[in-house]
């Protein structure tokens, strides 16, 4: 059921993107009468300041990583090349952040993706030239198994901190039913369900519970993995949203995507202003409202779960693509992949919000577009493009 959901949910998106960048791929996507070399492209890649097309390239490129952006880069890659840039052939596999940071410092693929940085050390030690560039924003939220109860449910921070450290063990409980008032709950046992893998999803769920939680933070802390005090686990965020619909009863934390691929209700999680919101596109979007990227190029990775804003989904957070800023040999395939990401971080943007993803804000936008032209091959730059 799981690969049967992923394929009808990967199809209608795929239909979605295609419509919203239809317009963009018939003046971009004809090939040229006479076939560029890399230097040629190279060279009428810079020629304007204020216009710009992918170059019709012909790479492989291989990529691994967070779940939590999966549908989208698969409807980004599906697109691009099929109708963009035909003769790029790419590839990104699900495997969790963790996996797909570890891909990308071993150099086993071209880029990787994650929801969680690498680890300065790491950083230091193993990928010293690794840039995280911010791609699209997504929400986290809690996910239930409760046939009875049709209304969206409102979650505290309390409510959800009780739940994961076991604390709360009845769906009936007190100070679930406080926060739901006029909602009749069943005396079901919450089964607990968390990723078993190592996940970025986890690292933003984590995060969340530690900064609303103490105790969370000094008992259990936030990361990638975590030593889980009750509850059973699935491998991503597929797994995760197969696992709660196996089980009623059960409670598990997904990407948006995911709970509007498999017909979950959107729940109301309570902020840092003491407002029940959901996980909606403006309120992902307020959630970043006071962030600032870094000067630094290599320092764009931030945190914006529990924001301020009146209006923001408190589980939230920008997913990031790893490339290498100095270490690529192959300058072709750098061109290519530099292409691809500059379309998601243009084009790419428009369609994002209607696959569930927030678009970047235009602050983190262009400071990612800047750090990606930082790429070079022998102290060149792969890619000159406009930063609009």
């Amino acid at each position: 059921m799981r690969a049967s959901l992923s394929r009808i949910m990967l199809a209608v998106m795929a239909l979605v993107l295609v419509g919203s960048v239809l317009v963009f791929t018939k003046t971009v996507s004809a090939k040229p009468k006479k076939k560029p070399t890399a230097t040629a492209v190279a060279t009428v890649a810079a020629a304007s300041s204020t216009t710009w097309a992918p170059r019709q390239l012909t790479a492989t490129l291989s990529g691994s990583g967070a779940s939590f952006p999966n549908p989208l880069y698969q409807v980004w890659i599906s697109v691009y090349t099929k109708n963009i840039v035909p003769n790029v052939q790419m590839s990104y596999q699900s495997v969790g952040s963790g996996q797909g940071k570890k891909d990308f410092i071993a150099y086993l693929t071209d880029f990787g993706g994650t929801d969680s940085a690498i680890s300065a050390g790491d950083v230091k030690s193993q990928a010293p030239d690794a840039i995280h560039l911010p791609m699209v924003m997504g929400g986290v939220l809690p996910i239930v198994n409760l046939p009875s109860v049709k209304t969206p449910l409102r979650f505290t921070p309390e409510m959800l901190v009780g739940i994961y450290k076991g604390a709360i063990k009845k769906w009936n409980d007190p100070r679930i039913a406080a926060a739901n008032p006029g909602v009749s709950f069943p005396k079901t046992e919450i089964t607990v369900v968390y990723r078993s893998d190592s996940s970025g999803t986890t690292s933003i769920w984590t995060d969340y519970l530690s900064k609303v939680s103490g105790a969370w933070k000094s008992d259990i802390g936030a990361g990638s993995t975590v030593k889980w005090p009750v509850g059973i686990g699935a491998p991503g965020n597929a797994g995760v949203s197969s696992a709660v619909q196996k089980t009623e009863g059960a409670i598990g934390y997904v990407e948006v995507a995911y709970a509007l691929g498999a017909g979950f209700t959107l729940p109301y999680v309570q902020n840092a202003a003491g407002n029940f919101v959901q996980p909606l596109l403006p309120n992902v979007s307020a959630a970043a409202a006071s962030a600032v990227p870094s000067s630094d190029i290599q320092g764009l990775a931030t945190s914006i779960t529990n924001g301020s804003d009146a209006q923001a989904y408190p589980i939230a957070a920008f997913t990031y693509i790893l490339v290498r800023q100095s270490t690529y040999t192959d300058v072709n395939k750098a061109q290519a992949l530099s292409d691809f990401l500059y379309w998601g971080l243009t084009e790419g943007q428009g369609a994002a919000n209607r696959l569930g993803y927030a678009p970047l804000p235009e602050n983190f936008r262009k400071a990612s577009m800047a750090a990606l032209m930082s790429v070079r091959v022998n102290g060149q730059p792969v890619l000159t493009a406009p930063i609009k």
